[in-house]
């Protein structure tokens, strides 16, 4: 019974001095640990300015849908008035009677579209074309057969307005971006006019037939830099 007890005791006795004793066992050790962490750490002094800055919503911006599409029609209201202006500049063009500076000889006779058909020249009455070439004829001395250009001898390679530039080229004929009378005034819009003259301050007077479709004989003044190439008087 004694060699029982005294065991008893010692374990009984021993337990809590593990458990709870400072200084010693994993409680210990993290202590420990805290402390050390604690007196490492490093300050942070954060500048009181900082706590003022703010982003403000108002610096930026994107553009809507609803913009994009007022933008839209506002370009597409300026073409149209850009349209309109033409077409009221070429309500002055003169149709059915010879007009002062006109001296085209076919000026009353039908065009294509009111079924017309060609002219002495080749080309279809009252269309720039025809219209140019009688001047370049006129200009060579020629008013009426045998002429000095034709369609087969000016531009064999087609009619339209928009071949004439590729048929100075074939030719080897000078063309440039300066303009001279008795020059044509070649357009990428398919359309020649005649140079009639030259301004003081550079502008270039043109006469012209079918402008805007008007297939009359019509008259205006442009910036040189308009033009986009002069074919000039072929030789």
């Amino acid at each position: 019974m004694t060699l029982l007890a005294i065991p008893g005791l010692f374990l009984t006795a021993g337990l809590p001095a593990y458990a709870f004793s400072p200084g010693t066992g994993e409680g210990s050790s993290i202590a420990s640990a805290h402390a050390r962490a604690t007196q490492d750490a490093q300050g942070v002094t954060v500048d009181a300015s900082a706590v003022a800055v703010t982003v403000a919503r108002d610096s930026f911006t994107a553009t809507s849908t609803e913009e994009l599409a007022d933008r839209a029609a506002e370009a597409l209201s300026a073409q149209k008035a850009a349209d309109a202006a033409k077409s009221v500049a070429a309500n002055f063009a003169v149709y059915g009677v010879r007009t002062e500076g006109d001296d085209y000889p076919w000026f009353d006779q039908a065009p294509d579209t009111q079924g017309g058909g060609l002219s002495p020249l080749g080309y279809y009455y009252r269309e720039c074309v025809d219209f140019v070439a009688w001047r370049l004829n006129r200009d060579a001395g020629a008013t009426s057969a045998p002429w000095a250009w034709t369609w087969g001898s000016l531009t064999p390679g087609g009619g339209d307005a928009s071949s004439w530039s590729s048929a100075w080229s074939n030719h080897g004929w000078a063309t440039g971006k300066t303009p001279v009378v008795g020059a044509v005034a070649w357009f990428t819009y398919n359309h020649v006019a005649y140079v009639q003259s030259i301004n003081a301050n550079g502008s270039v007077v043109l006469e012209e037939y079918n402008w805007m479709g008007s297939h009359a004989y019509h008259t205006r003044t442009v910036s040189a830099s308009e033009v986009p190439k002069f074919l000039y008087p072929p030789a």
